[in-house]
């Protein structure tokens, strides 16, 4: 019937694959020295009234997040993560194979806080007999949905200052953040907080890529990325892309839309009486139904994630929009979900 299962089902927004298509017969420089990348580079520097920041283009997540964390750190030093941080729970040990320990924290929302970084660095004591926990990895929104405040991203920068930390942000769905409802951060407040921080473009509209923003710009980057693969041959593909994306506000327009049918799955299904262990303000939504539902629905072609299960009876789903999500496949959802 319909695919909730994640936000990169579809191929790309039309104006992409214009874009794209537009170009197809311009032959540029390889390995994004093209004019391409470089506007688009460009425009994101603008967006983040950050004119010194370099950015790079990379194919996937995985890809950007080990290549820029094995960058960013020593042999010996290690990652702080909440527990479902994607690089502990979704990378297949991928920064862990790269030599870097992630030391994970319990965190109810996903989130991480100056305490719950002082918890991990408590544990470990300064001594060459344990890893050197160095760089704060967290995502926004995060994998449960939630987002992080100004005053929060603000607490954790001055927490990183002050043991020596770097802070790194992966925006896998940074257009969901920045979109929703009672977000107060914005691109220049990402620049100016963090150490790193990604533009995802695989999961709101693009074909594939994500844009890395290093406001401290790390000597020899392109060789740590080309050492890993990351350097794309016609890597002009990821500069029009992105500058489709983001030139005229797309981006954020794509987002928005896939928040609102989300908040459409959302209010539908709490009014049918069903709750949600977490309140999320993105596309991510996660319904606590029960198995029969969940059953009746999956017979029904329905696609979605099983979160975990709760009880005997009952099961966490979690239902993800995308910028193509149609009206229609919300509103055929909620009825047969009343019909269950």
């Amino acid at each position: 019937m319909y695919s909730f299962r994640n936000d990169y089902s579809e191929g790309a927004h039309p104006r992409v694959l214009q874009a794209l298509a537009d170009t197809n017969d311009v032959q540029t420089a390889g390995y994004g020295t093209d004019p391409y990348c470089a506007a688009a580079a460009d425009t994101i520097r603008r967006l983040c009234a950050a004119p010194d920041a370099a950015v790079h283009f990379l194919v996937g997540g995985t890809q950007v997040n080990l290549v820029t964390i094995d960058a960013f750190l020593q042999s010996y030093e290690a990652v702080i993560a909440a527990q479902t941080g994607h690089v502990s729970t979704h990378e297949t040990g991928a920064i862990e194979a790269t030599g870097h320990k992630v030391c994970t924290v319990e965190s109810a929302d996903g989130k991480l806080t100056p305490a719950l970084v002082e918890s991990v660095l408590a544990q470990h004591n300064g001594t060459e007999h344990m890893v050197l926990p160095r760089l704060v990895y967290i995502s926004d929104t995060t994998e449960i949905g939630t987002l992080y405040t100004k005053t929060e991203l603000t607490a954790l920068r001055r927490c990183c200052d002050q043991h020596g930390l770097l802070l790194y942000l992966d925006g896998a769905r940074l257009g969901s953040a920045l979109t929703a409802p009672g977000n107060d951060l914005t691109l220049p407040d990402l620049a100016a907080l963090t150490d790193g921080f990604t533009i995802g473009g695989t999961k709101n509209g693009a074909l594939f890529g994500e844009a890395l923003v290093l406001t401290h710009p790390l000597p020899h980057f392109r060789w740590h990325m080309k050492q890993r693969g990351a350097v794309l041959a016609k890597g002009r593909l990821l500069g029009v892309q992105f500058q489709a994306l983001l030139e005229d506000g797309l981006y954020f327009g794509l987002a928005r839309h896939a928040n609102d049918l989300a908040f459409r799955l959302r209010d539908g299904i709490a009014a049918l009486g069903y709750p949600f262990p977490v309140s999320s303000p993105s596309n991510q939504q996660f319904p606590v139904l029960p198995n029969a539902a969940v059953a009746r629905l999956q017979e029904l072609g329905y696609e979605f994630e099983i979160d975990h299960p709760v009880d005997a009876n009952h099961t966490c789903i979690r239902l993800v929009t995308s910028w193509a999500t149609p009206d229609a496949a919300v509103e055929d959802f909620l009825r047969d979900l009343a019909g269950c």
